[in-house]
Order: C-alpha cells, then sequence, then structure tokens
C-alpha cells in the first residue's frame, strides 16, 4: 500500500521542532539549503582515462523516511598526481579503487577544457559535477611499494622488478643477494664469499688476492 493509499502522505526532512519558532523555521531552510552543497565524500573508480576518472560518490542519499537513492556515476572528474613541471610520481587509480572526492566551489570546467585562467563555465557552485578526485583510503593491502620506515631505511618491494633508466651512480657499500647480470662488463673491486678481493675491468677480472 502507498503512502497516499494509507492516508500517512510522504514524510519529509522537517521535525517535528521546525515549525515551533521563527528561528527554527529559518535554521530548517538553512540545513535544507547546506544539504545542497557538496563538500567532499568517498567514491569508487569505475573508469580511468588520461588524466580523469569516473566515479561512484559511495554514500546514498536518503529522504524523510530514511529510504535510501543511491548516486550515479559522475563522468570526467580529473585526478590528482604528484607532479612538478616534467618531474612526477606516477601511481595512477585503479578501477575498483576507492578514495577520497572533493568539490570545487565554482563550476571548473572551463579551466578544466583549456588548462589555463578562465570565468566559471556556469553558475552551479558546490556541485559534484565539479570534482577532484586525491584518491587512496579503505584499499586492501598493496603488493608493490616504496616504503619510509621509521628507521630511517628504505623499502622496495616489487613482485615482477624493478627497471631503472638512467645512469645510476652509488655511494656507499652495495650488497647483493643472488646473482648480477651486467651486458656490457663491470667495473670495480668486489668481495668474495671466501674473503678475496677481485678486481674487474669491463667484466674481465684482473686481479684476485
Amino acid at each position: 500500500m502507498s503512502p497516499s493509499q494509507d492516508n500517512a502522505g510522504y514524510p519529509g526532512a522537517q521535525g517535528l521542532n521546525d515549525g515551533t519558532s521563527d528561528f527554527n523555521a529559518i535554521s530548517f531552510i538553512v540545513q535544507q539549503m547546506l544539504g545542497r552543497v557538496s563538500t567532499c565524500t568517498l567514491v569508487r573508480v569505475q573508469a580511468v582515462a588520461a588524466g580523469t576518472v569516473d566515479v561512484l560518490p559511495l554514500v546514498a542519499q536518503i529522504n524523510g523516511a530514511g529510504q535510501p537513492t543511491p548516486h550515479l556515476t559522475v563522468y570526467g572528474i580529473p585526478y590528482v598526481r604528484i607532479q612538478g613541471g616534467a618531474n612526477a610520481v606516477i601511481i595512477d587509480p585503479v578501477i575498483g579503487d576507492i578514495g577520497v572526492c572533493v568539490f570545487a566551489d565554482r563550476d571548473i570546467s572551463s579551466v578544466k577544457a583549456t588548462k589555463a585562467a578562465a570565468n566559471p563555465g556556469s553558475r552551479r557552485r558546490f556541485s559534484i559535477a565539479d570534482g577532484l578526485y586525491i584518491g587512496g583510503v579503505l584499499n586492501g593491502t598493496p603488493t608493490q611499494y616504496v616504503r619510509f620506515n621509521v628507521d630511517g631505511t628504505i623499502s622496495v618491494l616489487s613482485p615482477h622488478g624493478v627497471n631503472v633508466a638512467a645512469e645510476t651512480n652509488i655511494t656507499g657499500s652495495l650488497s647483493v643477494t643472488g646473482n648480477v647480470l651486467v651486458g656490457n662488463g663491470a667495473s670495480g673491486t668486489f668481495t668474495s664469499a671466501n674473503g678475496l678481493t677481485i678486481t674487474v675491468q669491463d667484466g674481465i677480472v684482473t686481479n684476485i688476492f
């Protein structure tokens, strides 16, 4: 039976005390207006494109009777990357990630399109359409990571290897557990497992003592 059939009517958001004074009435109106303001919320990533994600807000809306209305997907939300100039730490979001989405106080569509200062694209304010995904909460335990430990060491874990494409200089001792493969020949002085000092020049052993 619907609310109209049993004469119960549709419950609204107004409480029993909201109409008992001018102050309470104004407070109710203010609360209703604030309910239209988007600030930040938890979202799940639905799709990933170049620099943007489609997200689904996870906290449902409810009516006066407490009945939920789920959100729909919000498209084309820029995601945050740690970047300065041409330098960046690239950890792009993936489908299924849960993260935080914050919402601008003005329409940012013009700036998104031009990547320059611009007037707001419309009169909308605090809209869920003007989100920025900053990501990274309530997710599972990572299987690869860079960890800065409290003892001052840094741990790097990858189940599939670490690729470095750069001239690399190491100051200090280098300890290797496992084999070392060198493409163009190694040069330097090494200590073997039985304590011998081995000198190598361009991959050729030149001295052992």
